[in-house]
């Protein structure tokens, strides 16, 4: 889609983080504390994204998780912009900024990698499982 489109479908700041790369605030996204059992997707396009088994609070401010769904639909860009050298995480289908990839933070998860995406680019769905996770 080109610009208008998803200027239409958004809200300003979806927009901003969404299609121009932004970052929203810490501890201030709807889900940097969701306990809630059931699954993230895209919120420009759908898409399905994490899976609330992998999400762990890494105390950041922002939803982390530790991988995404099976068979994902994340792809990955390097980001060397604010002078650092990072890896960004885009929805695969629409190609959305979601956030961030960081490996070897020494956190206790199965793959020593913090997806650290912002809530603004996700919508939750919860399961209909009663339940939670850290």
């Amino acid at each position: 889609m080109s610009d208008d489109p998803w200027r239409e479908k958004l809200s300003d700041a979806e927009y901003q983080v969404l299609r121009q790369g932004a970052t929203e605030r810490p501890y201030t996204g709807e889900y940097w504390d969701n306990k809630d059992t059931g699954t993230y997707f895209c919120r420009a396009c759908g898409a399905e994204l994490f899976r609330s088994e992998t999400k762990f609070d890494s105390r950041c401010g922002w939803p982390s998780f530790y991988q995404p769904a099976e068979g994902s639909n994340v792809t990955y860009v390097r980001d060397e912009s604010l002078g650092m050298q990072r890896i960004e995480v885009r929805c695969g289908t629409c190609e959305s900024h979601l956030g961030h990839v960081f490996e070897g933070e020494g956190f206790d998860t199965p793959t020593d990698l913090r997806y650290c995406i912002n809530s603004i680019s996700m919508r939750f769905e919860k399961s209909d499982d009663a339940g939670s996770e850290s």
